[in-house]
């Protein structure tokens, strides 16, 4: 692959990814989630989310590698921990999907017969499976290119957020909204974190990790993926905070005859534009609801691609998709084999909550896996990592913590079909290490026994049992046998001991990977 990308280029592919379908939605249904204290729910997403990333941009910086948030569990807690990890990412191509359901649904503000209320009809899949296509092709050419094209959809996503949120608010501020219809937080300080992931602000904020997979083909990364990862957290959170202000304020009162949870809309903002008798916004507003997805969508078929890519370096699929067009640099097998996994995914969903709810815990478990990755590499006899950012050692565990706790939180509606999911990729791995079959060069050292590899990665299966079990018994949509706060709390003392133990089962993975002259 060719180091082609700056600052600018990384930045907005960052941002690209994280503004999508999800300031066309979120707002809503954080404000259904959790009133007026959803506002609280994004400042701790963007704060939560930073300190995520900051073990990200460690990894980044040090270890370069396109689809490197595939690559580095796998180096750091061997082919166990890759596997799962890796069929993760691969559910995570959903996301795409996401965006591309959120284009069908204000798309039916012209073309009714493509979304009934809930799911596509056999022609809004037929139309969406056409745009995934189109979206494709476009990622079919050299890097340089998606990169200039992707900053002139950046910038038309910026622009009309901005005129949104200004002409609402001129045309339809309401005064006492943070304290009317039952209060600052109507439906308790917990829902705040519920919102973080059935509310989609979890999702709508993720995505910051988009300029780590094109590590491999950025120039100086040491020195531009912390700046470009950074830099679109932030624009991206003050966005979503003044979209959500808008919305809180502007909604008309005789919409909130029974609280926020009451106001719904199948195209939050271009219906609010309409009530308002802003009908250029209206426009302009269904006009963008086909470019941001669409922008999201574009990055994510080009990130998607790239973990595909990693995953048949890794053996986790075949090597066959591992092949890079030696003209333009780009992995086109897998972006072949990624659009019929979107499809797929567009079949049993269809809307974009659906989606987003499920495809946001595969995310999560990225992030445990990486703040695991980088204390294993930290910890390693003789090893380290770019050591740009201070304080890791508290860092790393407070980061899988977060991850543990964003998981928790978004429920066990979604969780009883995420981790199971997950856990299929056990499956994966055993079929893979049967008798007599070869196992590929994957880079993480020496095939060891199946005996070992399952001792090295156990603390991830583990995990996520205990995590499924706790969500079972815990507040948040699960029996309520395990009381708040006590619940929480004890998804945090699981973390820990998990984290401590992943940490220290993959520094003896790496001892042993070692050839025995190093």
């Amino acid at each position: 692959m060719r180091r082609d990308l700056g600052f600018w280029g990384l930045t907005g592919i960052g941002f690209s990814n994280i503004v999508g379908s999800g300031w066309l939605f979120a707002a809503m249904y954080a404000a259904q989630t959790a009133g007026p204290a959803a506002l609280l729910s994004w400042v701790g997403a963007g704060l939560l989310c930073g300190l995520v990333a900051l073990v990200m941009i460690e990894l980044g910086a040090s270890r370069p590698e396109g689809g490197g948030t595939v690559r580095w569990p796998l180096f750091a807690s061997g082919r166990l921990v890759g596997t799962l990890i890796g069929w993760s990412t691969m559910l995570s191509v959903g996301g795409t999907a996401a965006e591309i359901s959120a284009i069908m649904q204000y798309a039916a503000h012209y073309l009714p017969g493509i979304y009934n209320g809930h799911t596509l009809t056999l022609s809004g899949l037929a139309l969406a499976t056409g745009l995934s296509v189109v979206l494709t092709v476009l990622n079919w050419f050299a890097v340089r290119m998606f990169a200039q094209l992707n900053n002139l959809i950046s910038v038309f996503k910026i622009v009309v957020p901005v005129i949104t949120v200004v002409a609402l608010i001129a045309s339809g501020w309401h005064s006492g909204r943070l304290t009317d219809h039952g209060g600052f937080a109507p439906y308790g300080y917990v829902a705040c974190l519920t919102a973080l992931a059935g509310g989609g602000i979890v999702y709508s904020v993720n995505g910051f990790q988009a300029p780590l997979d094109f590590s491999g083909e950025t120039r100086n990364p040491r020195r531009t993926i912390p700046a470009a990862v950074l830099t679109g957290i932030g624009l991206a959170v003050a966005m979503y905070l003044a979209l959500q202000l808008a919305f809180l304020f502007t909604v008309p009162e005789h919409l909130l005859g029974h609280g926020w949870q009451g106001v719904s809309f199948d195209s939050p903002f271009g219906q609010l534009a309409l009530i308002l008798n802003l009908h250029w916004l209206a426009s302009l507003l269904y006009a963008d609801a086909v470019i941001s997805p669409g922008g999201s969508a574009y990055v994510g078929v080009a990130i998607d691609a790239r973990h595909t890519y990693a995953l048949a370096k890794n053996g986790t699929i075949p090597r066959y998709f591992m092949k890079v067009n030696e003209r333009f640099g780009i992995p086109r097998r897998a972006l072949a084999i990624n659009l019929l996994v979107i499809v797929i995914f567009l079949l049993p969903f269809g809307g974009w909550q659906d989606i987003v709810s499920v495809m946001g815990d595969m995310y999560l478990l990225i992030y445990a896996a990486s703040a695991v990755a980088v204390a294993v590499f930290r910890a390693e006899p003789g090893g380290h990592t770019a050591g740009w950012v201070p304080g890791l050692r508290w860092i790393a565990p407070l980061s899988f913590v977060v991850a543990s706790e964003f998981v928790y939180w978004s429920g066990w509606d979604d969780l009883r079909l995420a981790l199971p999911l997950v856990l299929g990729g056990l499956l994966i791995f055993l079929a893979m290490r049967r008798p007599g079959v070869r196992v590929e060069d994957d880079g993480a050292g020496p095939s060891r026994p199946l005996g070992a590899e399952l001792r090295t990665g156990a603390w991830l299966v583990v995990y996520l049992v205990a995590l499924t079990v706790v969500s079972g018994l815990g507040t948040f949509g699960g029996s309520g046998r395990l009381p708040a706060p006590y619940d929480t709390i004890t998804v945090a003392v699981l973390a820990l001991v998990v984290f401590f133990w992943a940490v220290r089962s993959g520094v003896r993975h790496l001892v042993a990977a070692r050839p025995a002259d190093a």
